[in-house]
């Protein structure tokens, strides 16, 4: 296979971009570890989330 007189370019295009998606993955991961371990110190602290079931509600308190 030849890449003729622009290969450079072209395999630097490429492992640019492998870099840049590779970057974003490690990056969701990372974030995601991080969300994570924020709720669980959130939920271990008693916070709860919104989402939960309305049967848990306070007397009095205004469901959404």
């Amino acid at each position: 296979m030849t890449l003729g007189p622009h290969a450079a370019f072209i395999i630097g295009a490429y492992a640019t971009a492998v870099l840049i998606v590779a970057g974003m993955i490690a990056w969701v991961i990372l974030d995601h570890r991080r969300q994570a371990r924020a709720l669980a110190d959130l939920e271990a602290r008693g916070v709860t989330r919104r989402s939960q079931s309305s049967s848990s509600q306070r007397p009095g308190e205004a469901t959404t």
